[in-house]
């Protein structure tokens, strides 16, 4: 669970796993190319590039890794995944380059049949060596990318299978070439090449619309809709509007109260656990943004040209003149809705006291006044 990860263990976890990468591709990459020199097996030195290609990435993770899980500060105060998203498209470019530059010496060879190699047999064990080995670090590399929801690790790990693959491919290459097919090496690299390109891609494409600030998937979005509408006190919602940091989400979303009359500090209680269950019912969001509405102004914002409180009291007090006091101004609650400001009116009298009359006085005055809407007129028990 992400959410149990802290940045000091993302860190931790992301290098020891691409260290112990690191050196299975060291490795491997020598033995191929030697191999593959020695052996006269153009698609097992293809293979071998792409494993010293891994190298490059592995250097690149780390260096993502020590700067994208830093903490917030004053520039970046909503951290520095990014850094870790941009990597990502960095190291899927370098994926592409690699592939093609693989398929096209491919096809040169192809259309030139004197420059194909003639393979040995033997090279078939050092593409047997790299898939085992190769596999293994995709398992190893997949498991912890998982666990802390990384993106360029996960990356990372599918460069590793990539390179099982492709050793596979030059298997097949190798064993063709030993039937006597000489192009058939070639032809394995040029397929080699192809798949590093397309997985190269799709990390560099994923990556980059994490960068224009593309959304969660459906699912998620569902997940959050119902999330927010189960909680009490929520009527509706509209805008909500999510993107990705690395392996976080953010959401920002507007709900539409089910009594737009509550008290501020009621509507933020709601807003607190919409940000709170949202959390919760999804590891991957960091932070939510909730903006109260207490009606639908997704398409027009109906009171836009109203007064606000000072200016309003002025025409209240025009309105009803010596029918209250300022004092009696000042307990008054006002509610923008429906483009009419509705008034609240709390009288401090005794319980005894004859209010009906001065509550229809002021509910009359103010209904010549096209601003107003609704006046309600409330007595407290006692003066306060």
């Amino acid at each position: 669970m992400t959410s149990a990860v802290s940045a000091a263990e993302r860190r931790a976890i992301t290098h020891r796993v691409t260290l112990a990468g690191a050196a299975v591709d060291a490795v491997l990459g020598i033995l191929k190319l030697a191999v593959g020199w020695m052996a006269q097996s153009h698609a097992l030195i293809a293979d071998g590039l792409h494993s010293l290609s891994d190298l490059a990435t592995d250097a690149l993770v780390l260096l993502a890794a020590r700067h994208a899980h830093a903490e917030p500060d004053d520039e970046h105060p909503y951290g520095h995944e990014r850094i870790e998203t941009a990597a990502t498209v960095g190291l899927g470019i370098a994926l592409v380059v690699v592939g093609l530059g693989v398929a096209i010496d491919a096809v040169r060879r192809l259309l030139h049949p004197e420059l194909l190699l003639a393979p040995q047999a033997w090279a078939i064990g050092a593409a047997l060596v790299s898939i085992i080995a190769k596999e293994w670090v995709f398992r190893f590399t997949i498991a912890a990318a998982r666990k802390i929801n990384s993106g360029i690790l996960a990356a990372n790990a599918w460069h590793s299978r990539s390179d099982a693959l492709s050793s596979l491919v030059v298997c097949v290459g190798l064993l063709g070439t030993m039937a006597g097919l000489n192009y058939v090496d070639a032809l394995a690299a040029l397929v080699v090449g192809a798949m590093i390109a397309q997985i190269g891609w799709q990390f560099a494409w994923h990556s980059m619309r994490e960068l224009i600030d593309t959304g969660l998937g459906d699912d998620e979005l569902e997940t959050i809709r119902e999330t927010i509408l189960a909680i009490p006190g929520v009527g509706s919602l509209h805008e909500l509007r999510t993107r990705r940091m690395a392996a976080k989400a953010l959401v920002d979303v507007h709900i539409i109260l089910s009594d737009a009359r509550v008290s501020v500090s009621e509507g933020h209680q709601i807003s607190e656990l919409v940000r709170a269950r949202l959390m919760r019912a999804l590891d991957a969001v960091s932070d939510v943004i909730v903006h109260i509405d207490p009606e639908n102004d997704e398409d027009v914002s109906p009171g836009v040209h109203l007064p606000m409180r000072d200016e309003f009291r002025v025409l209240l007090g025009a309105i009803w003149g010596d029918l209250c006091t300022a004092a009696t101004l000042d307990a008054v609650t006002l509610h923008y809705l429906g483009g009419h400001i509705h008034i609240d009116v709390h009288l401090d009298m005794q319980p005894n006291a004859d209010v009906s009359d001065l509550g229809a006085q002021l509910i009359a005055a103010a209904a010549a006044e096209p601003l107003i809407g609704e006046v309600r007129v409330f007595v407290n028990s006692a003066p306060k």
